[in-house]
């Protein structure tokens, strides 16, 4: 059967008319005219080939056809109200990114910065998984990963957010405390020896315990023992306790821009390639995500 383009227009106005016992309280509330709705509910018995009203002096009463109608509507009405509903949900969760994180790649360098992603994409809501030393770059239940690994990543597909650097730091009282030598070029396995190295044990997957102090020693060509010092398994912990006196170590030049600007922590020494960076791998595309990836190479250009 076919029926006119206006149908749907005189369903609407149908289910509105109703619910009340005469054109004049449908039409107060369509906020329309009672002839409007009168010409309409004739148009659409037309169409139909039915009668839904009984007219009289008193005002107007659905026939059975009518109450069918007014039924079935009901119904398909519902249904409209549901898939709305959820398409709007949709949109909303669309909106939102959860990411996976290192927890020092968190509090050290995204956080700090998140505000400036809000004020720009109020509607976009950032999830944040930060709970363990290693990520699974492998895991999709995330939409996006943020993951620090050797160059080049095992992921081809991963993009370069940041190459990072290495730098040995101490609090200002640790590095009096050593008295060392004025030029670093001069310094002993044995002006080693009178610090506490502080290591990243868990820098990637099966990655030695202190590579990243034996790759510095190797690259300085020092003979200093690179296995003495205290282990953590989170970097930031690391910098925490050379910040705290404990000793010397190891920090991603990433990571602690502002200890080094309020000269909480110092070195006199000039950072050197990790041969490693922080790599963005996507899971699930979205405007959210490409929003929040835009976004994230503008603050690696900024630093």
């Amino acid at each position: 059967m076919k029926y006119h383009p206006t149908l749907l227009a005189h369903l609407l106005t149908f289910e509105i008319t109703s619910r009340y016992s005469s054109f004049t309280q449908a039409a107060k509330h369509a906020n329309i005219t009672t002839g409007a709705i009168s010409q309409q509910m004739q148009r659409l018995e037309s169409m139909l080939e039915v009668t839904l009203f009984e007219r009289h002096s008193r005002g107007i009463k659905l026939t059975a056809a009518g109450l069918i109608l007014r039924d079935g509507l009901a119904i398909g009405f519902e249904t409209i109200e549901a898939t709305l509903l959820k398409v709007t949900q949709h949109t909303v969760v669309s909106e939102q990114v959860h990411l996976k994180l290192t927890p020092s790649f968190a509090f050290k360098w995204l956080v700090p910065r998140l505000q400036s992603f809000y004020t720009q994409y109020p509607e976009i809501t950032i999830t944040t998984y930060a709970e363990g030393g290693l990520v699974d770059h492998h895991n999709q239940d995330f939409d996006l990963a943020i993951d620090y690994g050797t160059m080049p990543y095992i992921d081809p597909s991963a993009q370069l957010l940041i190459k990072e650097q290495l730098l040995p730091v101490m609090s200002p009282s640790y590095l009096a405390q050593l008295n060392w030598p004025a030029d670093v070029n001069e310094l002993t396995a044995q002006c080693w020896d009178k610090g506490n190295l502080l290591h990243d044990a868990m820098m990637w997957p099966n990655a030695g315990r202190w590579q990243e102090w034996q790759a510095w020693f190797a690259h300085n060509d020092s003979c200093a023992d690179y296995k003495q010092g205290y282990f953590f398994n989170r970097t930031d912990m690391a910098m925490a306790a050379a910040e705290a006196g404990v000793g010397i170590a190891m920090a991603r030049c990433a990571l602690i821009t502002d200890e080094l600007k309020s000269k909480r922590l110092v070195s006199p020494f000039s950072a050197q390639d990790a041969n490693a960076g922080y790599y963005l791998i996507e899971h699930k595309a979205s405007s959210a995500t490409q929003c929040f990836k835009q976004w994230l190479f503008e603050q690696v250009k900024e630093q």
